[in-house]
């Protein structure tokens, strides 16, 4: 009995001095402190094992040390633009653009996300379409292809595409392949081996040195991009698994949104990839006018930056730019999210749009797949319901898409998830779309969406049950460190 009180006595004594850590030497902010010191308190012994998995924090100064000069490469560009953007110099193809010069300059100044006006987009909606596109640029490749993925599964769909990659790699084309360790964190370098014998590279990011166990949860790249020949790019929510092909029983049909861009946005997401890699691997990518080639301003006429955010950030800049769109909103704000796990000012950005009568909807899934996100998510929606906003549960399948519109003129298009750790754990990259056909089609996209959804009213919400309302309310305690 005594050891026992011994032991108690010790844990309680840990806690409160990790406790004390979490709150006067990290330097959160208030409501992830509570979160954590709630959870070394309630459950003291898991609590400590969650906190050393999920609350360790990764020193910017680390980061931007491992980064080095590779932000650089676009300095002098972003200072000329910035002060064209000023002086009022840059000429919007799209007239209704000029009105977001501002979200421009900010995007520019925090994130190096240069505009450019010559891109094409196309859309796609359905996994199918998407990866057909994929394996037919990848068929087209000369010079290289560069792939960073969260999830990579070692199932039909991957097998095929590795085995499309190590054929270009045969023949000469220079194929690197990043992916996550945590998301991807049941492949073997086995998965990889028939692109290594033929000469292409893989490596993952932020691994592990224990097989099968990464304690780093939190600092991960949700980034989903590719580049082939520096002149087409691939963004959005699709992952490499047979599921986003809409093949998981559980799931279903697979809804997301991932954009085939063409044009000068491609060399953005060249560099970050550059940047992803020389942070992951050892052998650094060196800059080579080949990956950054000349592109034909007649290519399209899309206005598009390529905003970039992650704990390596002093702002959360696609954060910041779904703020600035919102409050810039005169008629309507489109979002949909699997997830939604907001702070305070992206709350308080809703409310107030919709009580100046904007026409707020956001649409969920129908269904979970992440336990205490789904409820935290649901936790959220009462607010909003009470402030006008329109939710929609989608129910024709799984909603992974992560898209915003405003007014049928700007758009988003990304990895980032309408969540905390999007914002500001995850190294992510959305599409900030300036061209009002481009928005209009994923307004369309959106309203077509709502016809396979249920619209989630103030009554139907008060009805739900009081066991769903105490799975709300623990997993909002919980949010901050979700």
């Amino acid at each position: 009995m005594a050891i026992l009180q011994n032991v108690y006595a010790l844990i309680t004594l840990l806690n409160i001095f990790l406790a004390i850590a979490v709150i006067f030497l990290e330097r959160r902010n208030a409501s992830t402190t509570w979160a954590w010191v709630m959870v070394l308190f309630f459950i003291p012994v898991i609590g400590f094992v969650l906190y050393l998995i999920l609350g360790q924090k990764m020193r910017k100064r680390k980061l931007f040390k491992l980064l080095g000069d590779s932000q650089k490469l676009v300095e002098y560009t972003v200072e000329r633009q910035k002060r064209q953007l000023l002086d009022g110099e840059i000429e919007f193809k799209d007239r209704d653009m000029a009105g977001y010069s501002d979200l421009i300059y900010m995007s520019l100044k925090t994130s190096y996300a240069l505009y450019t006006d010559n891109n094409a987009i196309d859309i796609f909606i359905e996994g199918d379409d998407k990866f057909d596109a994929l394996l037919r640029d990848i068929e087209a490749a000369e010079h290289h292809i560069h792939l960073v993925y969260y999830i990579v599964r070692d199932d039909e769909l991957g097998r095929r595409l590795v085995k499309a990659l190590a054929a270009k790699a045969a023949a000469g084309v220079e194929v690197k392949f990043l992916y996550d360790h945590i998301g991807s964190l049941a492949l073997t370098r086995k998965f990889f081996q028939e692109l290594l014998d033929a000469g292409g590279q893989e490596a993952a990011f932020f691994p592990s040195r224990i097989p099968y166990l990464n304690l780093k949860i939190n600092y991960r790249n949700h980034r989903k991009l590719v580049i082939v020949d520096g002149k087409i790019g691939y963004i959005g929510g699709f992952n490499i698994g047979d599921e986003y092909l809409g093949l998981n029983e559980h799931f279903g049909e697979w809804r997301d949104t991932h954009l085939r861009v063409r044009g000068n946005a491609v060399l953005q997401m060249q560099a970050q990839f550059m940047m992803d890699w020389n942070l992951a691997v050892a052998g650094k990518i060196q800059v080579n006018e080949r990956y950054f080639p000349i592109l034909s301003e007649e290519t399209g006429s899309i206005g598009m930056q390529l905003v970039a955010s992650g704990p390596d950030s002093e702002y959360q800049q696609i954060k910041n730019g779904y703020i600035k769109m919102i409050y810039a909103a005169k008629k309507t704000i489109c979002m949909q999210t699997p997830y939604f796990v907001p702070d305070e000012s992206l709350m308080t950005a809703l409310k107030i749009a919709a009580l100046s009568g904007v026409d707020v909807r956001i649409m969920l899934p129908s269904k979970p797949d992440h336990f205490f996100v789904y409820w935290a998510t649901h936790s959220y929606l009462g607010e909003l319901l009470s402030n006008g906003v329109k939710c929609y549960l989608y129910e024709k399948g799984f909603l992974h898409a992560k898209t915003l519109i405003v007014d049928g003129k700007v758009a988003s298009v990304g990895t980032a998830n309408l969540d905390i750790r999007s914002f500001k754990l995850n190294f992510e990259m959305n599409a900030f779309i300036y061209d009002t056909q481009t928005a209009e089609r994923l307004q369309r996209i959106f309203e077509a969406d709502a016809e396979h959804s249920k619209l989630l009213t103030r009554d139907l919400y008060e009805a739900r049950p009081l066991w769903n309302r105490f799975k709300e309310s623990i997993s909002r305690l919980l949010s901050p460190i979700l």
